[in-house]
């Protein structure tokens, strides 16, 4: 069963990103027994978006190259970018609105820039697990034995 999602930053400077990490942000981490500067951190509750690399939405077409991202939310753009501004952090251009929400790109030292976004769409990072109980010829509310289970 899947538990978790861990994601991985490759830096040009791992300490430098590391100390960003727990100290601008202030993300709580664990380190290693056998390296106390190979940090893993905890970084809140997680969803996935899958974007399509083309497609056409009110009349504008779309294309990116095949690529993972990593997105940050928060509940107040202004007020995090300042928070974190207080903390040292820097900012490429201003906050932006776009179709799924205010953006604005986050530099992060040694790795590539990280977006920090306050979406406008659904939120899937709350949602509650739900067990998907499949039965032979049962519905889901009887009494018979369960053949299997899923979902989250």
């Amino acid at each position: 069963m899947i538990t978790s999602i861990h994601t991985l930053i490759y830096s040009d400077d791992a300490n430098a990103t590391r100390a960003f990490l727990r100290d601008v942000l202030g993300w709580k981490y664990v380190a290693e027994d056998w390296d106390d500067n190979w940090l893993i951190f905890k970084s809140g509750p997680s969803e996935m978006g899958v974007h399509p690399t083309h497609s056409e939405w009110e009349g504008k077409t779309y294309d990116y190259p095949r690529h993972h991202a990593i997105a940050l939310m928060c509940d107040n753009i202004e007020t995090t970018v300042d928070e974190l501004r207080a903390k040292g952090a820097q900012f490429r251009g201003p906050i932006e609105q776009t179709e799924y929400g205010r953006i604005i790109m986050m530099i992060v030292p040694g790795a590539d820039d990280i977006q920090l976004y306050q979406q406008t769409h659904k939120l899937a990072y709350n949602l509650k697990r739900i067990v998907n109980r499949v039965i032979d010829g049962l519905s889901p509310e009887s009494d018979g034995p369960s053949v299997s289970t899923s979902g989250y």
